[in-house]
């Protein structure tokens, strides 16, 4: 120690660097969320009591308390310190409204909500017409992959909804497809606006990623999504020529200009269009002469500076593979960076992509990396690794291994001379090490999930189309195996449960079986043989998950919500914000359930508060 230095003096040095850190820590790490209302539902489960489950705020602190009032008078109960939901004794219905107990201090009452009859709610959808393509095929509309954003600023969530042509296609596949429809709902069944993606637009489940996010932080929500000459607006204006047709014969769409805009959420109204990036330009160069992979678009958001969202727009994953990330700041869409496979310093992330793509912080350092598949990209734009192990069709990304640090991924592969001895592979998500994996017995893997669905195993368990049921350390623990299409946090443990088709069901782990939960009666799933909801996210209740189907007939959406009781609390996981960019990524091509940045399973450790702010 220096002579003039005092130990009093050095551990006051000592005090400042510890304090400066901590505010270091505390600035790059606090990402700006929405301003959500209490998400209070109520409903009737028999003709003497009625269920009531609320939000538990990002902003809150871990002490938080509530208050549960019933026509203005305070339940018996009250003040709850352990839970977010409540069985009332009541054979008549009232309305119930909370109020959050912090510091001592009863805060403000949230919204007044009325019961519902049963545990879900309807909304009517205002179905399009149909029409006739240039060969003379008629074609209808259904209800395709939805969103959910705040367009307003109320603090409750819209419903935006995509339309199909029952002519989509495949890219592999030609022909004509009708146009492609964007609406957005309210809760109560309004249409706020209808965005027309126009002819040279092609429907399929690779063309349009709809991205709905505040994408500036201002408290209302935009829409993303690539455009072309002839969409029109929610306001009636068209994007660029009214009247171009670069549709071929066959049905692709290969000239003409590409446009990437951003929508006003309440509106509908174009803000801001700009060139999509990259350019198609010679078709050839993606992998194949026919316009099938040059038209493999993919979409994200993530948190790249550390506060505020970015939009990620891609191109490309079976060969040549370009991720564009973009800031829409103060009403001005700019270019934050570009990467491309093309790039000699990017050169062996060449093909590995996959049909969707997560993100989250995988290095700790309060910033999103954006991961492809087998390929990351850092938060800056620079390569994070590649390991070579090619194409796939699903990926899951979380704290699987409470463990190990950080997070894991879990993905299946395509090409065995890519993927070796990993058909399915389970790795660090930071460095892209495999850290186990099954064989895939020179096949294409299909389909992997992974989810903790067996309390006896600490961790998630991890199965795809290959190979049998295993823990997150690689240990086969049974050779059943449940479905593999998605999950969804339900009942009253913390263990999560598995969400196919129109079905919710419980894995019982003690005879390998299924057991159902939930099916929603002539109402469906989408996406053919993937059988995926409309979304499935956490957007009202309590911390567990709804589920939305659409109608047969397609005039409505059907949004399911638990209304069994638990003891576990936890935050909304909208409030985490890897869970919420991937209810905005959630529609990208082959859609995967939604993963929080947390272990959140059977055992897990005590939640901390969210570093998170909502917008002033």
């Amino acid at each position: 120690m220096n002579k003039k230095t005092t130990p009093n003096s050095f551990k006051k040095i000592q005090l400042i660097l510890f304090l400066l850190l901590a505010i270091s820590y505390q600035t790059k790490a606090q990402h700006t969320v929405e301003k959500l209302n209490r998400g209070l539902v109520a409903m009737r489960l028999d003709a003497n009591q009625v269920y009531i489950g609320w939000r538990m705020l990002g902003t809150e602190p871990t002490d938080v308390s509530y208050n549960l009032y019933c026509n203005g008078k305070k339940i018996e109960g009250s003040p709850f310190k352990t839970s977010t939901n409540f069985t009332h004794n009541s054979p008549t219905d009232e309305t119930y409204t909370v109020r959050a107990i912090i510091k001592g201090i009863e805060q403000a009452d949230s919204e007044t909500v009325k019961v519902w009859a049963n545990q879900y709610l309807d909304i009517a959808m205002q179905i399009p017409a149909g029409g006739t393509s240039p060969d003379g095929r008629n074609y209808t509309y259904s209800v395709g992959d939805s969103s959910v954003g705040d367009v307003d600023g109320d603090g409750q969530y819209e419903i935006i909804v995509k339309w199909d042509p029952s002519n989509a296609h495949d890219n592999s596949h030609k022909g004509y497809t009708g146009n492609v429809l964007i609406d957005c709902y309210r809760l109560d069944g309004t249409r706020l606006w209808r965005i027309d993606l126009g002819k040279n637009i092609r429907a399929g489940a690779h063309y349009t990623q709809f991205m709905v996010y505040d994408l500036d932080s201002d408290g209302k929500a935009e829409i993303a999504c690539k455009t072309a000459d002839g969409t029109i607006d929610g306001t009636g204006n068209v994007i660029g020529s009214a009247t171009a047709d670069y549709r071929e014969t066959t049905g692709y769409i290969l000239s003409g200009p590409e446009f990437l805009t951003i929508f006003n959420g309440q509106t509908g109204k174009a803000m801001a269009s700009t060139d999509y990036l990259p350019a198609r330009g010679d078709i050839k160069d993606w992998g194949d002469n026919y316009g099938n992979r040059v038209d493999r678009y993919i979409a994200a958001v993530a948190y790249l500076d550390g506060e505020k969202p970015s939009l990620v727009m891609g191109r490309g994953y079976y060969t040549r593979l370009v991720r564009v990330a973009w800031d829409w700041r103060n009403n001005t869409l700019s270019k934050r960076w570009i990467f491309d496979s093309n790039d000699s310093k990017n050169a062996s992330a060449f093909g590995q992509g996959n049909h969707q793509m997560t993100v989250g912080d995988v290095d700790g350092d309060g910033k999103d990396e954006v991961c492809n598949g087998s390929s990351a990209i850092d938060d800056n734009g620079t390569l994070l690794y590649a390991n070579g192990l090619g194409h796939g069709d699903s990926l899951h990304m979380t704290d699987m291994d409470p463990d190990r640090p950080g997070q894991e991924i879990w993905q299946c592969h395509e090409t065995p001379s890519k993927y070796g001895i990993y058909g399915l592979e389970f790795r660090d998500a930071k460095t892209g090490k495999p850290l186990w994996g099954v064989s895939g017995q020179g096949t294409d893997v299909g389909r992997g999930l992974a989810a903790d669905i067996d309390p006896r195993y600490k961790g998630y368990e991890c199965w795809g189309a290959k190979g049998n049921l295993y823990d997150c350390k690689g240990n086969q623990i049974g050779t059943s195996k449940p479905s593999m299409n998605f999950a969804i946090w339900w009942d009253g443990d913390l263990s999560r449960e598995l969400l196919n088709s129109n079905r919710i069901d419980k894995w019982d782990y003690t005879n390998g079986k299924s057991e159902n939960l939930l099916t929603a009666t002539d109402y469906k799933s989408n996406n053919g043989t993937k059988s995926t909801p409309c979304l499935s996210a956490d957007l009202f209740g309590d911390w567990r998950e709804e589920v939305i189907f659409r109608k047969a007939d397609n005039s409505a959406i059907r949004i399911y919500t638990t209304n069994i009781p638990t003891t576990h609390r936890l935050y909304t996981l909208m409030h985490d914000t890897q869970y919420r960019v991937a209810i905005a990524w959630q529609n990208s091509a082959y859609n995967q359930p939604p993963h929080p940045s947390f272990y959140l399973g059977t055992d897990m450790a005590p939640q901390t508060k969210p570093n998170v702010v909502t917008p002033k």
